[in-house]
């Protein structure tokens, strides 16, 4: 992107960091898939046209500018605010939760279709959850879908030491399910249902509509956000704030 003198992008705001008094540098997750960071110059002024569109979470389409350092945003029209996002202090947090994990999972100049519709249909799923069950399960299965996407897929079916058929315990250390034999070995093993199996597969096979409309209990959805969060965490190796705000909610 950096290359062209000027662009437009469609992108969603990830990220802001207030720069000077008057300015932002925005995170973006553009519709290539690629991370962008470009400065929006007096958007923190009360009168500013571009405030309302780079605000977080707001899918805008933005006219970009090649800059020095950075690219330098001067125009954007609105897509989606996502304005249902600020119901509740916990769609916020589930909104902050998956752009935390978008922008872990996206590089600049590094383009992966995936990641922009995911993500936008994601956030449009948080606007459309009824209830703090579905807040959480919508995130753990972002958060298992994006990372299954980019080669850290657990392993469900079998257990990942030695190939038992009958796993009933789960290792994240290890990579996902393991047999009651292998266990004792690892010291993160712990016990899973055959229920909490069968929902971490549906994290990943389902669509966010079918996961909407799917019966959850609490407890159920706070174990797959607990797990969404541990496998996240070991396999990008950061501390997630954002989501362990979440948990904590």
């Amino acid at each position: 992107m950096g290359s062209r003198k000027s662009f437009r992008t469609k992108a969603i705001v990830l990220d802001r960091t207030v720069l000077g008094e008057h300015d932002l540098i925005l995170t973006l997750l553009a519709q290539t898939g690629e991370q962008l960071r470009a400065i929006a110059k007096g958007v923190r002024k009360a009168r500013s046209k571009l405030s309302a569109r780079c605000d977080f979470f707001c899918e805008s389409d933005f006219l970009v500018y090649e800059g020095k350092k950075l690219d330098i945003i001067s125009d954007a029209a609105s897509i989606d605010p996502h304005r249902g996002l600020v119901a509740s202090p916990e769609k916020i947090s589930a909104a902050a939760a998956l752009c935390e994990l978008a922008a872990l999972t996206s590089f600049e100049e590094s383009a992966d279709p995936f990641l922009y519709p995911i993500l936008s249909r994601a956030l449009k799923a948080l606007e459309q959850a009824c209830d703090r069950e579905h807040l959480d399960l919508v995130v753990a299965a972002y958060a298992f879908k994006v990372l299954a996407h980019g080669g850290w897929r657990p392993e469900l079916g079998e257990c990942t030491v030695c190939g038992d058929g009958d796993p009933l315990f789960i290792s994240i250390g290890a990579g996902g399910l393991v047999c009651g034999s292998c266990a004792p070995t690892l010291p993160d093993a712990e016990a899973v249902s055959p229920t909490q199996i069968a929902w971490l597969r549906s994290c990943i096979a389902l669509t966010f509509d079918e996961l909407l409309s799917a019966g959850i209990d609490p407890g159920m959805a706070l174990f797959l956000l607990g797990m969404a969060h541990g496998w996240a965490a070991a396999r990008l190796s950061v501390r997630l704030k954002a989501l362990e705000f979440s948990l904590r909610l």
